[in-house]
C-alpha cells in the first residue's frame, strides 16, 4: 500500500510540473499560431495585390493618358507591397526563433523526464532496499532475542558448573590430601621394609662375618702361625667394613626392548613393572616379577617419533613419555590406552614428569621452555622460558611447587611454579646431561658432560661430592644417572657400555658392571628390591641383581 500511494503521489506532482511549464509557453504558442494566421493572410494579399499589379499594367498599357494617376496608385502599392514584405519577413526570423525556442524548451523537458525516470528508478531500488534492510532487521532482532535468550541460559548453567566445580575442587583436595597421607604412609612402610631389609642383611653378613671370624680362629689355632693371626686379623677388618646393603653383581635378564636406541628406562613405583622408551616411536611394558624370564606387557603407541622420557606417577597408574615430535603423552598403565597428547613446544621434549599429583605434567624441551599441563582441562596453564635447551628436571617436593631443570648452557635452575622467573641456579662445568632426587628431596644427583658425577644438597644449594674416575666416558647429552635405594648408592652409564656404581657417602667406586656393547644412555633403580635397569644404543636392556 505504501508502495501505490508514493507512486500517486510522483504522478501528481509530475502532473503538476508539466502544467506549470504548459502555462509558462501556452502565449508563445498563441502568438505563433496567429503568426502563422498573419502569414497566410499576408501571403493572400500579396497574392491579390500581384494579380492587381498585373492588372493596371495591363489597363496602363491600354490608356496612357490616364497615367499619371495610375503611377501614384501603382507606386502606393507597391510600397504597401514593400511594407508587407518586410513585415513578413520580420514574422518569419520571429517564428524562427520562436521554433528554436519550442526546440530547446522540448530538449529540457526530455532531459528532465529522463531524470525524472532515473530517480523513479533510483526510488525504486531504494524502496527495495529499505523493504531487504527492514526484514534484515527484523530477522537479526529475532536472532538477538533468541541470543539473549541463550546467553542468559548460558549463564545460568555456568554459574551452576561454577558453584559444583568449587565443590568437585574440594572434593578433589580433599582426595589429593588422603591421596598425599596415604602416599607418605606407604613411603613409611617402604621405608620400614627396607629397614627391615638392611636389618636381615647387617644379620646375615654378621653372622657370615662370625663364621669367617671362627673359621679364622680355628685355622689360627691349627697352624699357629703368626702369619695366620695376621691374616685374620685383615680378614676381620675387610668384613666389618662392608657396608649394609646389596649391590647387583650379575646379569639376572638381558634382552632386545626395542627396534634401534633405547633412550629411557623407568621401573613403576609399586611392581616389578619397568618401562622402556626407544627410537622406534613406542613405549614398552617389561614384567621381571618371574624368575629367570621377562614377559611383554604390551607397548604404549601414538608418538610420532622416538621417545627420549618415560615416568610413572606416584601411584603407578599413570605413564608420560616426551618424544621428539614436539609433544609428550598420558597413558594409562591398566589398559595401555592414550589418555591425553600435550602439543605445544616447538622441539624435541627431553623429559616430562608428574607434577605431584597426577593431574599435573611437566615438560622440558629444547625450544628452551618448561610448561605445566593440566590433565583435567587438558591445556597449558603456566609456560617457563628458562633461555637455554633443558635436557632433564624433577620436582622437589610432594606437592609439586618447586621444579629443578638441568640445561644446554651448564645451569641447573631452581623453579616456583608461583613465578615466572627462576629462583636460583648452578653453573657447573659441562651440559647437564640428566638431574635425579634423593627419596627425601636433600639431594640432588647432577650427570654432567665433562665426564663427571655431581652430588648436591638441596639445604644449603651447594656441590657436597663430586664422582669421577679415569674410564669413565658420559656417552651421551641425554645419559641418564640415578639414586639406588635411600640414596646411598647411584649408578650412571658410560660411553664404553659399562655401568658405574659409586657409594654416595664415601665417594668409593663400587663396581663397575659390564654387559653392554654400547653406549649406556639411562639406568634405573627399582625403589625397593635394589635392582638395576640399564638399557644402551643397540636396542639392548640388562636387570642386573637378584630376583
Amino acid at each position: 500500500m505504501e508502495g501505490g500511494e508514493w507512486r500517486k503521489n510522483i504522478i501528481s506532482q509530475l502532473q503538476q510540473r508539466n502544467k506549470q511549464e504548459t502555462v509558462a509557453f501556452q502565449d508563445i504558442i498563441t502568438f505563433q499560431s496567429r503568426l502563422f494566421d498573419n502569414v497566410n493572410t499576408l501571403k493572400n494579399e500579396n497574392l491579390q495585390l500581384t494579380l492587381l499589379n498585373e492588372r493596371i499594367r495591363y489597363s496602363t498599357t491600354e490608356s496612357v493618358s490616364s497615367g499619371g494617376a495610375v503611377n501614384e496608385k501603382v507606386q502606393a502599392l507597391e510600397k504597401k507591397i514593400l511594407l508587407l514584405q518586410e513585415e513578413l519577413t520580420s514574422l518569419h526570423r520571429r517564428r524562427g526563433e520562436s521554433a528554436q525556442q519550442i526546440i530547446n524548451f522540448n530538449a529540457q523537458v526530455n532531459e528532465l523526464e529522463k531524470s525524472v525516470q532515473a530517480k523513479d528508478i533510483i526510488i525504486s531500488e531504494n524502496t527495495a532496499l529499505i523493504a531487504s534492510l527492514r526484514a534484515e532487521i527484523q530477522l537479526y532482532e529475532t536472532n538477538m532475542a533468541e541470543l539473549q535468550g541463550l546467553n542468559q541460559v548460558l549463564r545460568d548453567e555456568h554459574q551452576a558448573l561454577q558453584i559444583a566445580f568449587a565443590a568437585i575442587e574440594e572434593k578433589l583436595r580433599k582426595v589429593q590430601d588422603e591421596n598425599r597421607a596415604l602416599v607418605e604412609r606407604l613411603i613409611k612402610y617402604k621405608a620400614k621394609d627396607a629397614d627391615k631389609m638392611n636389618e636381615e642383611n647387617e644379620h646375615f653378613l654378621k653372622k657370615r662375618n662370625d663364621k669367617i671370624r671362627k673359621d679364622l680362629e680355628e685355622a689360627a689355632r691349627e697352624g699357629g702361625s703368626r702369619s695366620s693371626g695376621g691374616s685374620a686379623s685383615s680378614a676381620e677388618d675387610k668384613m666389618g667394613s662392608l657396608p649394609y646393603y646389596v649391590l647387583p653383581d650379575k646379569v639376572a635378564l638381558r634382552f632386545d626392548a626395542h627396534d634401534g636406541d633405547v633412550n629411557a628406562v623407568k621401573w613403576s613405583p609399586t611392581d616389578r613393572l619397568v618401562a622402556t622408551g626407544g627410537d622406534d616411536r613406542k613405549v614398552k611394558l617389561w614384567d621381571v616379577s618371574k624368575m629367570g624370564m621377562v614377559e611383554s606387557k604390551g607397548a604404549l603407541v601414538g608418538s610420532n617419533a622416538g621417545v627420549m622420557s618415560v615416568d610413572f606417577d606416584s601411584t603407578g597408574a599413570y605413564l608420560v613419555a616426551g618424544s621428539n615430535d614436539f609433544a609428550s603423552r598420558v597413558w594409562t598403565v591398566s589398559d595401555q590406552r592414550l589418555r591425553d597428547t600435550f602439543t605445544g613446544h616447538s622441539a624435541k621434549v627431553m623429559a616430562a614428569k608428574f607434577l605431584g599429583e597426577p593431574t599435573k605434567v611437566i615438560t622440558g624441551s629444547h625450544d628452551r621452555t618448561l610448561k605445566i599441563w593440566d590433565l583435567r582441562s587438558r591445556s597449558c596453564t603456566q609456560t617457563k622460558f628458562a633461555g637455554s635447551k633443558c635436557n632433564d628436571l624433577v620436582t622437589s617436593d610432594g606437592a609439586g611447587s618447586t621444579i629443578i631443570s638441568g640445561h644446554f648452557d651448564k645451569t641447573i635452575r631452581f623453579w616456583d611454579i608461583r613465578s615466572e622467573m627462576s629462583a636460583n641456579y648452578i653453573t657447573l662445568q659441562g651440559r647437564i646431561t640428566s638431574l635425579d632426587l634423593s627419596r627425601d628431596n636433600n639431594y640432588l644427583l647432577a650427570c654432567v658432560r665433562d665426564d663427571t658425577v655431581q652430588l648436591i644438597d638441596l639445604r644449603m644449594v651447594s656441590i657436597v661430592r663430586h664422582f669421577s674416575h679415569d674410564a669413565f666416558k658420559v656417552g651421551c647429552d641425554s645419559s641418564r644417572a640415578s639414586f639406588g635405594v635411600g640414596g646411598r648408592t647411584l649408578a650412571v652409564g658410560a660411553a664404553d657400555g659399562a655401568v658405574y656404581v659409586w657409594n654416595t657417602h664415601s665417594g668409593r667406586l663400587e663396581t663397575v658392571l659390564r654387559d653392554h656393547t654400547s653406549a649406556v644412555t639411562a639406568v634405573s633403580w627399582h625403589p625397593q628390591s635394589g635392582l638395576l635397569a640399564s638399557v644402551d644404543c643397540k636396542k639392548k636392556a640388562v636387570i642386573w641383581g637378584d630376583l
